[in-house]
C-alpha cells in the first residue's frame, strides 16, 4: 500500500529519505522553513553533494513535492518522519532545540491518528518525551516510532535501499504494521523493538565502528614503531571472522557528522546515567591524537628540507562528500596553519564549504591537484579520493620542490613512488 508521507527537514538525511520513499512509490512532502532551499528542489537543484540522489529526484518527482508548509503537511499525511538537525554542543551534549521545536509544530497541527517517526539521531528517551509533548496539544490516540537511520554520506541512497537492516521501535501493533508496509519493497532484515533500545541501537552501531577505527590506529603506531606493515596486519585479522576486514584502514582518524557527534553523544548518555564509558574516552583521545601525530611527520619532514610550503590533497572528511565537518582534513590544517606554514590545497568538491571552516591565513584553495602541489616541500595525502591515484606522479614529482609524500590514508603503494623518487610514508607502513 501507498503511504502519505511528510519528511521535516531536508538535510542529507531528510532529502535522502524522502526521495527514497517516493522511489518507492510512496506520496512525500518534503518540509523545511528554508525558502530558498525548498524553491531549488521544486526545480530539481540538489543543495547537497549525494551521488544518484538527483536522477531518482527527477525520474519520481511526480511523487515528491517541497513545501513550507508544515501544516498543510501534517494534515494531507499519515505518516511524519523527522529528519531535523541534532548536532553537538561545545560540550559534548546533543543539541535539541531543532528536535523539540519540530515535535511541537507537529503537535499543534495534529487533528487525526499520526505516525511520527523520528529519523533524527536523539538521546534515550526522546520518544518518550515526544509522546508526552503531543498529548500537551492532542488527546487522541497517534504512534511514536523511532527508525533509526544509517546511511553514509556518498553512498546514502545505496544505504537507505539496501541496507543491512531496518530498526523499528515501536510501541504498537498499528504503528508496526504501518511501518512494515513503508518498507515492505525493500529486501533487508528488519528488527522490530522497543523504541529505546531502538534509539541505543544507533549510537551503539556508530561507536563500536569508531573503536575499531582507533584501534586499527593504535595498531598502526605500534607497526611504525616495530617496522611492520599494518596493512598486513589489518589482512590477517580481518579474515577472523569474528572481526571482519571493514573500518581496519589505518589513517589519520575518523570525522564527519556522525562518529564524532555520536561518539561524544553516547558518553553524555552514560554520563546523564551515571556510568564512566571509559573505552569511548580512550576511543576519542586516540582519534584526536592521530592528526596531532600527522602534523609532526610534516613538521619533521618540513625542518629537514627547510622549507615551509605543505600541499594537502583532500578537504572532505571522506571521498564522494562535500561534507567537511569535524574533518581531519580541517583540523590538521588548522594546527598547521597556527605554525605558519604555507597551505595549498585541493578537493573535487569541498573547496566551498572547507573556506567557510577556515582562517584565510596562509593557505590557497587550488583548482586541480597539480597547481596544489607546485613548489611544495611535501605533499600531504588526507583524503582518499580515487581521483589521486590515477594522477601523473612523475609529473607530481617535477612540480614539488621537494618530494617528500605523505599518504594519510595509505592510498598508494610505497615501492611504485619510491622508483619515481619520492620520500614516501604512509600510516604504519614499513
Amino acid at each position: 500500500m501507498k503511504r502519505k508521507i511528510a519528511i521535516i527537514g531536508t538535510g542529507y538525511v531528510g532529502l535522502t529519505t524522502g526521495t527514497a520513499l517516493a522511489y518507492l512509490g510512496h506520496k512525500v512532502i518534503c518540509v523545511d522553513k528554508n525558502n530558498v532551499k525548498i524553491k531549488k528542489l521544486r526545480r530539481g537543484i540538489i543543495p547537497i553533494y549525494e551521488p544518484g540522489l538527483d536522477k531518482i529526484l527527477k525520474k519520481h518527482h511526480k511523487n515528491i513535492d517541497f513545501t513550507t508548509d508544515l501544516k498543510d503537511a501534517v494534515k494531507k499525511s499519515e505518516v511524519i518522519f523527522i529528519c531535523v538537525g541534532t548536532p553537538s554542543k561545545k560540550d559534548g551534549r546533543i543539541e535539541m532545540k531543532y528536535f523539540h521545536l519540530a515535535v511541537r509544530d507537529i503537535a499543534k497541527e495534529v487533528q487525526d491518528y499520526k505516525v511520527i517517526v523520528n529519523k533524527s539521531t536523539v538521546p534515550v528517551g526522546a520518544g518518550e518525551w515526544t509522546q508526552k509533548e503531543i498529548k500537551k496539544y492532542y488527546k487522541s490516540k497517534f504512534s511514536v516510532v523511532s527508525n533509526p537511520e544509517f546511511l553514509r554520506e556518498g553512498s546514502a541512497v545505496k544505504d537507505f535501499l539496501e541496507p543491512d537492516r531496518i530498526i523499528i521501535g515501536v510501541e504498537d501493533e498499528k504503528a508496526k504494521e504501518i511501518m512494515l508496509d513503508i518498507y515492505s519493497l525493500i529486501k533487508a532484515p528488519k528488527i522490530i523493538t522497543d523504541v529505546k533500545s531502538a534509539e541505543l541501537i544507533k549510537y551503539a552501531a556508530n561507536a563500536f565502528l569508531a573503536t575499531k577505527i582507533s584501534f586499527i590506529n593504535e595498531i598502526a603506531n605500534i607497526c611504525e614503531r616495530a617496522k611492520a606493515d599494518v596493512k598486513k596486519v589489518a589482512e590477517g585479522i580481518g579474515l577472523d571472522k569474528r572481526i571482519g576486514p571493514k573500518f581496519l584502514n589505518a589513517g589519520i582518524g575518523y570525522g564527519g557528522s556522525c562518529f564524532p557527534k555520536d561518539i561524544d553523544g553516547l558518553i553524555q548518555i552514560a554520563n546523564y546515567k551515571k556510568y564512566n564509558f571509559q573505552l569511548l574516552n580512550a576511543v576519542v583521545k586516540v582519534n584526536e591524537n592521530q592528526q596531532k601525530l600527522f602534523v609532526q611527520k610534516i613538521k619533521k619532514i618540513l625542518k629537514r628540507v627547510n622549507g615551509n610550503t605543505i600541499c594537502i590533497w583532500g578537504l572532505a572528511f571522506k571521498p564522494n562528500t562535500d561534507d567537511v565537518r569535524k574533518s581531519p582534513a580541517i583540523e590538521i590544517i588548522k594546527q598547521l596553519q597556527k605554525l605558519n606554514y604555507k597551505i595549498q590545497t585541493y578537493d573535487p568538491v569541498a573547496v566551498e564549504n572547507a573556506t567557510k571552516e577556515l582562517p584565510k591565513k596562509n593557505i590557497k584553495f587550488c583548482k586541480n591537484p597539480f597547481e596544489a602541489v607546485k613548489n611544495a616541500d611535501v605533499l600531504a595525502l588526507v583524503t582518499e579520493w580515487p581521483e589521486f591515484s590515477e594522477l601523473d606522479m612523475r609529473k607530481v614529482k617535477k612540480l614539488m620542490r621537494h618530494p617528500y609524500f605523505l599518504d594519510g590514508r595509505n592510498q598508494f603503494e610505497s615501492k611504485e613512488l619510491k622508483k619515481l623518487g619520492f620520500y614516501y610514508e604512509g600510516i604504519g607502513r614499513r
